[in-house]
């Protein structure tokens, strides 16, 4: 049982599946609010604040690609696990470039979805902590405002999606301790099973393009042979 209630809004328009999705879930202590299409998800999210949404893919009126796209637009923190029968290795990608921070395919087990609901809460309530004194961590005429999301990188201003917000804030808030990729996965992707850890290197890739005149020859995220990632934010921080 957890401690504090969580408010998780569920979205799924299989009437037996969301029943017993919800009894379980209620179960665990969870406050679950129920709905079968994306408009009417759109609507709770404007008039409640939830913790989590569990979002089917498949759904009437609007589909959970684009409800977790719109999602995206105001809220880049707003924690999303997708239910797809879709279990393609591009569908799992296209899920997630959409915004959702982990993504089951059905069928599955309950003990695993819940085990997922529980590592998304868990990294929530870790990214809210303070990483620095203020909103936003300035570095070398560049700067990441951890509250919204948006950034300003060596070609302008632009929005960090969820996961890599979530990566740079654990290695900004090492302050220049070596971050290994196995943290990077626990933390930021749950230990996820279908997550490898050339993931991992293909977000610090990107990251270096954003924040890196040379992403070739970086000074601000390292590369620590062997152990991991280091982030140095140089003499104008």
């Amino acid at each position: 049982m957890v401690m504090e209630t969580n408010k998780i809004l569920l979205v799924e328009d299989d009437p037996h599946l969301a029943k017993g999705l919800r009894f379980n879930l209620e179960r665990e202590g969870y406050e679950i609010f129920l709905v079968d299409n994306g408009v009417s998800a759109l609507d709770q999210l404007r008039e409640k604040d939830f913790d989590l949404i569990i979002l089917d893919l498949m759904l009437p009126k609007m589909g959970g690609l684009e409800v977790a796209r719109t999602i995206r637009e105001t809220n880049i923190r707003f924690p999303i696990l997708m239910l797809t029968a879709k279990s393609s290795k591009k569908d799992r990608e296209i899920g997630l470039e959409a915004g959702a921070d982990d993504y089951l395919t059905k069928p599955f087990h309950l003990p695993e979805l819940l085990l997922r609901v529980k590592g998304i809460l868990r990294r929530s309530e870790w990214y809210k902590e303070p990483v620095h004194d203020q909103d936003i961590f300035r570095f070398a005429k560049m700067w990441i405002n951890f509250g919204t999301g948006k950034a300003k990188g060596v070609e302008g201003e632009f929005y960090l999606t969820t996961k890599e917000a979530l990566v740079m804030k654990l290695l900004v808030g090492k302050k220049g301790d070596v971050v290994s990729r196995e943290e990077l996965l626990e933390k930021v992707w749950g230990y996820d099973p279908q997550t490898e850890t050339r993931t991992v290197d293909n977000f610090i890739s990107r990251l270096r393009k954003y924040f890196e005149k040379r992403p070739q020859e970086p000074v601000h995220i390292l590369t620590v042979r062997e152990k991991g990632y280091q982030f140095v934010s140089g003499s104008d921080n």
